[in-house]
């Protein structure tokens, strides 16, 4: 049979010339960014520290791939681009994976197949999944090089996961209209604290109650002082919920579904909004406060009434609060801002693939999320310390992942160096080496041989 790595690939004629390919290129690179991740991880410890979470039974003397080595090889892949383990059946031949998986770049020792892969994100439990969750809480406050001064805003949302068949947790919402998982999110400006992966038969702020009693119990140990808001949609608008935040210092901003109760409450500022409105032709905002209880809450609080009204009719919101100050700003500058959290978890889902949970059993899937989360941490650890100040500071992961980790390079290995000659007309060569400079805080001359 003819291989199919070099046997030329014909195409259109270049005048005279004709123009063709093939894969017998031999050692290149075409994700050498992958780099940037490696020295991300370097910064952080974050794949060692979930390497640590996971105990390995194998036995070390009959073992060909460390977990460590697993782990690194399946979050880089994940934030590279390659969602799927079949993906590693040929990567695991490409010596730039091989490198962040700090393996020995040889041909003849490939790393991982898909699966060894798989019996690994098989292999977990519950008591593991937590140890990882652990992770995560621990690399955000490490992230602060001093207790914050500003009030921690703890994002709380949950979305849709599309399930596959009969998997373990599937079950219909009527919202999504589809099986899914209902996975729950916790965000802190765009670092993450918990995926938590859920049965979508339940209500949408199941367990964000334990979540966040074991959230500020672990931010209150390492700053006794700090100052925590929880900020969330009408989902999560629990009595319960709001009892115990009161009860414990925490102030909360969480979204009020409008009732026939709400709406009488407030027309002292929905009529004159709507008056104004016709007067003007103008779209009209006015502000105020109201004290409600639901029948079920135990007592009544704080709600700040939005009275909007523009082309297309009345626009009430309501918005539950234990935080003092004045309603226009605190609905604007605070409680509106969290829909950025909602460009985060398109991030983590459509970026960084952590939707791709097709494995049948539940805790399974878990583990996947978390990796994709794990993948999301260094993307935006890379962002925001090896791209503060320049012109990708604020982008999207897949923005980063194809002008900054695209990037094709001739490899060069030798006894005492690996060499990676990236592509001398890579447009975006001084963001590179900016980013290597911040991630590694020395000369790049001591970092990459660009010859």
């Amino acid at each position: 049979m003819t291989d199919c790595h070099h046997a030329p690939m014909l195409f259109s004629n270049l005048g005279r010339r004709q123009v063709q390919a093939d894969f017998g290129g031999g050692t290149l690179a075409s994700d050498t960014g992958a780099l940037l991740l490696r020295e991300t991880n370097e910064l952080l410890g974050l794949i060692d520290a979930i390497d640590r979470a996971i105990p390995d039974p194998r036995d070390p003397d009959r073992i060909h791939h460390t977990q460590r080595s697993m782990l690194a090889q399946r979050i880089i892949s994940l934030a590279l681009g390659y969602e799927d383990l079949n993906d590693q059946q040929t990567l695991r031949h490409d010596p730039l994976l091989q490198t962040t998986a700090d393996r020995p770049v040889d041909p003849t020792q490939p790393l991982a197949s898909p699966p060894t892969l798989c019996r690994l994100e098989n292999r977990v439990s519950r008591v593991t999944l937590m140890k990882i969750a652990a992770v995560f809480v621990d690399q955000f406050i490490a992230s602060f090089p001093a207790p914050p001064e500003e009030p921690l805003i703890l994002d709380f949302d949950a979305t849709d996961d599309p399930t596959h068949g009969h998997q373990e947790g599937h079950f219909f919402h009527g919202y999504y209209d589809h099986d899914c998982f209902l996975p729950l999110y916790v965000f802190c400006g765009d670092q993450l604290l918990v995926s938590y992966l859920r049965p979508s038969n339940i209500d949408g702020s199941k367990h964000a109650w334990a979540i966040l009693k074991l959230l500020v119990d672990r931010l209150r140990a390492a700053w006794p002082r700090v100052k925590i808001i929880v900020r969330g949609d009408g989902g999560f608008c629990r009595w319960k919920l709001m009892r115990w935040c009161d009860r414990h210092g925490v102030s909360y901003l969480l979204g009020l579904p409008r009732n026939a109760v709400l709406e009488r409450l407030a027309l002292a500022w929905t009529v004159p909004a709507q008056w104004h409105h016709h007067q003007t032709d103008d779209k009209v905002r006015l502000f105020g406060v109201v004290s409600y209880a639901a029948k079920t809450w135990d007592r009544p609080r704080r709600v700040i009434v939005k009275a909007e009204h523009d082309t297309h009719g009345p626009n009430p919101r309501f918005v539950v609060t234990n935080l003092p100050g004045d309603p226009h700003e605190l609905y604007d500058q605070v409680y509106c801002q969290r829909g950025e959290m909602e460009n985060r978890i398109k991030e983590q889902q459509m970026g960084l693939f952590a939707d791709r949970t097709s494995c049948h059993r539940m805790v399974a899937n878990q583990l996947r999320l978390m990796l994709s989360s794990a993948a999301y941490v260094l993307m935006e650890t890379l962002r925001r310390i090896g791209l503060a100040g320049t012109e990708l500071a604020q982008a999207q992961v897949t923005t980063i992942r194809v002008k900054l980790l695209k990037i094709a390079a001739r490899v060069k290995v030798s006894v005492r160096r690996i060499v990676f000659h990236l592509a001398s007309s890579c447009p975006y060569q001084s963001l590179f080496r900016h980013a290597v400079q911040r991630l590694t805080r020395q000369p790049i001359t001591h970092i990459l041989d660009t010859g």
